[in-house]
């Protein structure tokens, strides 16, 4: 049975420091591959500054096609909205009866996972990979060597797609921080300008 790493992520763009975290999880522990999942647009919050579902989902094709373990996903789009990250894994589950899932998330979102929607039967259900961030808080007593959550030595990446935005409408030179399929088609289509 193939075992996934589900990487979930507006990417808004896609940058270098999602890409080497994805293939370092691919890479070095005992996933199978390492999916990327957009994240649709939420309809209640209109914001300009999001690419439409389609686009973003082609900057991370365009990102990943290079690489065998990395693969894009929109299996997303397709849900209800609000999503969340529960109904996306019983979905996966579902559709992928050969394939176990592990979800991807940095330290910042798991010292929040007590918020999330049936944070405890995710849990259950699944192993969590996570991955060191730039935190002030510290992680919930709860979670300290719990049995389904494996904390990874990975590269610490202090890149984000908001500051990547910004550098774009002051006009400077972001190309080293995109992958370059994905940067291609934004200079292309002019995003973020």
């Amino acid at each position: 049975m193939k075992k996934i790493g589900l990487y979930f992520g507006t990417f808004n763009p896609i940058h270098i420091g999602h890409l080497i975290l994805a293939n370092h999880f691919a890479e070095t522990t005992d996933l199978d591959e390492v999916w990327l999942v957009v994240t649709p647009q939420n309809p209640m919050k209109k914001k300009d500054s999001i690419l439409s579902n389609h686009h973003r989902l082609e900057l991370v094709y365009r990102a990943t096609h290079e690489y065998p373990k990395l693969r894009p996903s929109d299996i997303e789009f397709g849900l209800p909205t609000p999503n969340y990250t529960i109904n996306s894994l019983i979905h996966l589950e579902e559709k992928y009866t050969d394939k176990k899932f592990v979800l991807l998330m940095g330290e910042d979102n798991l010292v929040s996972f007590p918020k999330w929607k049936n944070y405890e039967l995710i849990l259950k259900r699944y192993a969590l990979y996570v991955y060191p961030r730039k935190t002030e808080s510290t992680l919930p007593k709860q979670f300290e060597n719990h049995p389904k959550i494996k904390l990874i030595e990975a590269p610490k990446i202090e890149l984000s797609s908001s500051a990547i935005r910004k550098a774009i409408k002051k006009g400077e030179n972001i190309r080293p921080l995109i992958p370059i399929e994905s940067w291609k088609y934004m200079d292309e289509m002019n995003f973020y300008k």
